[in-house]
């Protein structure tokens, strides 16, 4: 693919996306760019959550970490069905009726108001991790297609990536990502279609034919029964607890929810969006095992870092249009996640931080905290690149487990707990269960002969949430 090709791939893309911005910002209020006006279809939601959902991480990491673990991740993708039900009927009607502009003014209605400020940070410090994790995915791609036939260093590609979405998010904010993000999901999936088509082609096989063999292959295999990582029951349990916390106490994502018309629209949304999900997760499982057999067939050798597989594939090997695909695949992958991604920081931080709406100038402010989260996301990219040697989606995951365990644990607290008086305990609490759960994880292979995986965030999140009704025992019983 030659370079003025990709670099008109990337300015075209691009200007759609402010196109899109332009119109979408029409007539549009400071309110706007945090709630979309309440006004948006929920089936456009639940199409453009999809892109959201898979990011990045999904697009490239997950077809390559089928070479370590098999189709094992669709155990986990089982488990997001019980997690969106609990979303759909649990916290979406408790966001509604809270009105709260971010989700986590539910705590401090609740608890209080260091437990407000407790989840909004945890919800900070996890996006901005995510985030960097997915963003770094795309400026590794964009280097391996274009930067490096220019002589261009990584970090030029990084800040390419982030200027540009930073200017067609500035304006409309979520109003406008809840249309972006539909044109992005359109295109991350049908990128996957086109490019299993011209796996099935070059190995001179019929689509049908090409599934077969995915299937026959032990590259398919989803059930795992020993202690491992990859064990089933692991996977599906914290699939559950993930879609709880990623999704339904997440700011980003919830963010798009709560701009449908009413509770209804919003359970309509999600519960379409989530079986949805499971099939298009089955379409990019099937792709990695495709990828592991035309290497094979190919007489190629397997890449190291598996996430290098498909773009390797997608941009050397495939022949037709198949690498322009992958491309507007992979840039729709990582702007559908990244531009909510930059949103929801700024509108957390606005909203819940600064309290916005007492400064006198809050579209300035505003305009400076989005330009800060930006900087911030760029040298956690350049940071992440100096030492991550996993798979991103397993990082991604682990990541997860430390930063949104705190915060499934403070909504637990705050739903079932009767006790509101322990919230100056909480901040102290939260900060210390990550190192608590981080000793776990390091000594219980040795100690309980057991391998904690991605079901730490329900240890965290349990831990969490015990620790803070343990405060309020104590705090209650002296204050009596």
């Amino acid at each position: 693919m030659s370079i003025t090709l990709i670099i008109t791939i990337i300015v075209g893309y691009f200007f759609t996306l402010m196109a899109i911005s332009f119109w979408s910002s029409k007539n549009t209020t400071e309110e706007s760019f945090y709630t979309g006006d309440k006004s948006s279809p929920w089936y456009l939601v639940a199409f453009g959550m999809i892109g959201a959902s898979l990011s990045g991480v999904t697009f490239v990491s997950v077809p390559g970490e089928v070479g370590n673990s098999a189709f094992s991740y669709f155990a986990m993708v089982l488990g997001y069905i019980p997690g969106y039900l609990i979303v759909s009927y649990v916290l979406l009607p408790i966001y509604y009726k809270s009105s709260s502009i971010t989700i986590y003014g539910f705590l401090e209605k609740k608890v209080g108001f260091w437990s407000y400020q407790t989840g909004s940070i945890f919800f900070l410090l996890s996006r901005i991790i995510g985030a960097s994790f997915r963003l770094f995915i795309v400026a590794g791609v964009l280097q391996i297609a274009l930067f490096d036939s220019l002589g261009i260093p990584f970090w030029i590609s990084v800040l390419v990536t982030i200027v540009l979405i930073w200017t067609y998010t500035i304006k409309g904010g979520i109003k406008t990502i809840v249309f972006t993000d539909t044109l992005q999901t359109f295109f991350m999936v049908g990128s996957v279609v086109v490019c299993l088509f011209s796996i099935a082609n070059a190995m001179d096989l019929s689509m049908i034919e090409l599934v077969k063999a995915t299937n026959e292959s032990d590259l398919s295999k989803v059930f795992f029964w020993d202690g491992s990582a990859k064990n089933f029951f692991k996977l599906f349990f914290a699939g559950v607890f993930i879609v709880i916390a990623m999704t339904g106490l997440d700011q980003d994502m919830m963010q798009k929810n709560l701009t449908c018309r009413n509770l209804k629209d919003a359970q309509k949304n999600m519960m379409t969006f989530s079986v949805v999900l499971i099939f298009v997760n089955l379409i990019f499982l099937t792709l990695g095992a495709a990828l592991f057999l035309y290497f094979d067939f190919a007489g190629l050798e397997a890449l190291a870092k598996t996430d290098q597989m498909f773009p390797t594939l997608a941009i050397h090997h495939l022949k037709g249009a198949t690498g322009i695909f992958f491309l507007l695949g992979i840039i729709a992958a990582a702007y559908s996640s990244a531009d909510s991604a930059l949103t929801s920081l700024t509108t957390t931080f606005c909203v819940d931080i600064l309290n916005i709406k007492k400064h006198k100038n809050p579209k300035n402010t505003r305009f400076w905290v989005h330009i800060g989260f930006s900087l911030v996301l760029f040298f956690t990219i350049l940071l992440f690149s100096s030492f991550n040697d996993d798979s991103i989606v397993v990082s991604v995951f682990k990541a997860a487990g430390y930063t949104y365990g705190p915060i499934l644990g403070l909504y637990l607290y705050a739903i079932i707990g009767k006790r509101p008086n322990c919230d100056i305990w909480v901040l102290p609490w939260c900060i210390v269960c990550p190192i608590i759960c981080y000793f776990i994880q390091l000594y219980s292979p040795t100690v309980l002969n057991y391998t904690f995986g991605f079901e730490l965030l329900i240890l965290n999140g349990l831990l969490t949430a015990f620790g803070i009704w343990v405060g309020s025992m104590i705090i209650g019983t002296v204050e009596e």
